[in-house]
Parts: structure tokens; sequence; C-alpha cells
């Protein structure tokens, strides 16, 4: 099941006594679960129905004894155990006999990084609850996930404000949920959020300075290039997300390049690339800076770089000397 499905059966007032939610995106975990809390828990009732546990911390039986307990003065109890990888063998091993039939007054919801659904725990949860998979969205899927953070403060966003926020902040949820959050505060009673307004509110955060530098990058400014690198890293900012993000970009000026190759007008190449008119005149400008043998060359150099810095490189070093390459050839 996604998170999308859970939500929607949530609104359907359907509930399961038992909820198994994984993936790599904490963001969705956390929000799914404190979705289930605030319409099964009353905050009244709170310190009776709610019990918590973390899997490194706990046995299974107290798991499975706080889930026989019937609610008090309420319809439900919920048990939430989080870091559910932290359950030893045998804690799985006893909670299997519970899921195989669950109390229907106790909602047992567990988080999560991984599931073996060959393993019999997840088996019978699959049958008897829910595995839900909070997995990291793909880039063309951010949009939607934008317009429904927005939706949820009544608010609507034009295509090249979610665009613009992609840029900004890029795939990492939780950053994005915050930003939609100021930006729809920012704009008071007003139901559209528009690019001046993401620009206004967002374009002070880190990854902004990242922004700049695939631009700079595009532009083949060599000097701003090396400035926004420097200021990003003594801000703290981790290097790998600055690959990916530089790793998009060129991945956008590639297509671009490709389609700039085939004689498309600027309409068209807009419609293949799902690019925002409001970027597109510049992107198409960058790709034009680009042979496609360049830009697959240094699709390879991204690769290395990528490779270097997760098996031990000094990530800072390998940034600088992929850049720097980068920006050299182009100068020959």
């Amino acid at each position: 099941m996604k998170p999308e499905e859970f939500e929607a059966s949530l609104k359907r007032g359907d509930v399961s006594p038992l909820y198994f939610f994984y993936g790599d995106e904490p963001y969705l975990v956390e929000r799914s679960t404190a979705r289930l809390l605030e319409k099964l828990v009353d905050p009244a009732s709170r310190d009776f129905n709610l019990n918590i546990y973390y899997g490194n911390e706990c046995r299974g039986d107290e798991i499975v004894d706080t889930a026989q307990t019937m609610p008090m003065f309420a319809d439900w109890r919920v048990v939430l155990v989080k870091r559910g990888q932290g359950l030893s063998q045998a804690a799985y091993d006893l909670m299997t006999h519970y899921v195989q039939d669950p109390s229907p007054t106790t909602c047992l919801i567990i988080q999560g990084e991984k599931i073996d659904q060959r393993r019999k725990f997840f088996t019978e949860i699959k049958k008897n609850g829910a595995l839900v998979e909070c997995k990291r969205p793909y880039e063309n899927q951010l949009s939607s996930f934008i317009r429904g953070e927005a939706a949820g403060y009544g608010k609507r966003v034009d295509a090249a404000a979610a665009e613009l926020l992609v840029h900004l902040v890029g795939n990492n949820l939780q950053e994005l949920a915050a930003q939609i959050e100021k930006v729809a505060l920012y704009i008071g009673i007003r139901d559209a959020i528009c690019i001046d307004d993401v620009r206004a509110v967002v374009s002070d955060t880190r990854v902004d300075s990242v922004f700049e530098l695939t631009n700079a990058l595009g532009n083949k400014d060599m000097q701003s290039v090396l400035r926004r690198l420097q200021t990003i890293l003594r801000d703290g900012e981790a290097p790998l997300m600055i690959l990916a993000v530089i790793t998009r970009h060129f991945r956008q000026l590639w297509q671009i390049r490709e389609l700039i190759d085939r004689r498309l007008p600027e309409q068209e190449i807009g419609k293949k690339t799902g690019i925002s008119p409001y970027f597109l005149k510049g992107m198409i400008r960058q790709a034009r800076n680009y042979s496609t043998r360049e830009i697959r060359r240094n699709f390879e150099r991204l690769f290395s770089a990528d490779l270097a810095m997760k098996s031990g490189g000094k990530p800072h070093l390998v940034l600088g000397e992929l850049l720097l390459a980068i920006c050299r050839e182009r100068q020959e």
C-alpha cells in the first residue's frame, strides 16, 4: 500500500488493527503515523490509551500484553513501536502470534526501515492489516506532493512556483513541507502561491546557494562556481546533496541539448521536458554552452565523484576537484 492509498482509506473511515510503515522517507512515515493518532486518540485520554515503545529497548511480550489491554473510556487503544528494525527475532516471533489474531480495539503501529515479505510476521500483517511503503518520491512526483501539502492549507500552487520550490529545496520532503507552510502563512488570505511568494520566503535557505551554483556551472562562470561552492561548504551543506542537485541539473541540460540538436522550438522543448517557462529560457541558454559529448563526459565525472565519496574519499576535496575539472575543460 502507498501512503496516498492509506490516507484515502483513512478518510473513508477504514482503520486496520495493524500497520507497518516502512521505507526511505521518514517524513511520510511520521506524517502517516500522526494522522492515525489524530483520528484514533482523543487528546483527553492520550495518557491512558497511547503507549509508545522503541524496538531496541523493549521486548515482544511487553508489546503484546499492552496490545491485548482494553482501551479506557475510548474506542481504541494505540500501541506505537518506533525503530521497528531494532526489534529482536524473539520479539518478532512473539508478535507473529498476535498479528494472526489482533485485538479489534487496538491499533498496533510499527515503524521500520525495511521489511522481508517472505517472513511470516509480515505476511500476517499484510493479511490482517496494512504494510505501507513510504518511498522517497521521484523528481517528477514532487510537484504533486507540493500541491497536496498546499491544499492542506487551503492554497493552490502555480506550476512555476512548485518548480522553483523543487529547485531550491530538492526532494527533502521535511524541508519542502516546512517551506510550504511558511509560504502559506506569508500569503495570508490569498488562495494561490505564485513564484514571487516562493522567492520572497524561500530564497534565503542554504539550498538557494546550491541552485545558484548549478546556474553558475551552466553559464560557465568559474569564478562564481568556486565562490558559491566555498559558501555552501562553509554553511555545512552535505556534499552528496550538492552532487545530487548538480547531477539533476546536468540531466536536464542533456535532455534540452538533445532537443536543441533536433531543432525543436522552445515551446516543444518545454512540453517534452516539463520545465516551467519561467526557467526554460535560462536552461536553454545554458544547454547551448555544452555539446552532448561534453555533457556525457561530465556525467562520467559525476558518477566517479559519487563513487569516490561513498568509498572513503574526502567529500569536500572530491567535490572541489569535480567542479574544477568541469570548469577547466570548458575554458580549454
